[in-house]
């Protein structure tokens, strides 16, 4: 893991670098802003694309890949992905002002959104529990406003119990988010879902704690391939 955390780092210092000397060579008078988190996002898609993406959602990811990784994985990088970003920039904030109960994070190109399962379910159920249905109805309606969007559905438990009993869990629950989402209204072709047991941890599983973060279910929203062409296209 450190070593992937080291070619992470590599990655990003590499593309930063570049950058910094790009603006060198472009700008001398132009005192330097903030960079947001969309800049960021279309430079490092700038910096290599589709190949960088992939590289850094493995990275991030895992073998498998997770969330985060997918929606790396998936920059379209460049002007096109500082559009794209600020789209979901303004998406971002709305999730955050409505889902009380979520994690929303801006990620590359696309927003991430962590579910405790404590809070979307009782112990060893998929059922929803009422305060997760008003969460996934705020998500849908956002889901339904900004439509050119793929999304995936992760679930995740910790190490209690033996795979027989976590990969079909995590699977039925992630597979509830998606369900109930779909019923107010998203487009099931939009969606991804996938139980991964207890093989994607977050955190250590020998604290309780740790087995709390790591029984999720995580959501990651991400440009399909229509609002890719238009951004690239300048059209959005």
């Amino acid at each position: 893991m450190k070593s992937l955390r080291s070619l992470f780092a590599l990655l990003l210092a590499v593309l930063l670098l570049g950058s910094n000397y790009a603006e060198a060579q472009t700008t001398t008078t132009t005192a330097k802003k903030p960079w947001s988190k969309t800049a960021k996002g279309g430079l490092i898609g700038a910096g290599g694309g589709a190949v960088v993406g992939g590289v850094l959602g493995r990275v991030i990811g895992g073998k498998n890949s997770t969330a985060g990784g997918a929606i790396i994985g998936a920059a379209v990088g460049g002007a096109g992905g500082a559009l794209i970003g600020r789209r979901m920039d303004k998406q971002a904030a709305e999730l955050r002002k409505e889902m009380a109960g979520a994690k929303v994070e801006r990620v590359g190109e696309g927003i991430k959104i962590t579910f405790d399962s404590g809070l979307l379910f009782t112990k060893n159920s998929s059922a929803l529990t009422a305060s997760a249905q008003e969460n996934i109805q705020e998500l849908a309606k956002t889901l339904v406003k900004y439509g050119d969007t793929n999304v995936v559905v992760e679930g995740h438990t910790d190490t209690s119990g033996n795979d027989a009993i976590n990969n079909p869990l995590s699977q039925r629950r992630a597979q509830a988010v998606a369900n109930y989402a779909q019923q107010q209204g998203v487009d099931a072709s939009r969606f991804t879902v996938t139980g991964y047991g207890s093989r994607q941890p977050i955190a250590d599983n020998t604290t309780e704690a740790g087995r709390a973060a790591n029984r999720r279910v995580e959501v990651a929203i991400f440009a399909n391939e229509k609002l890719k062409k238009a951004a690239e296209k300048g059209t959005i």
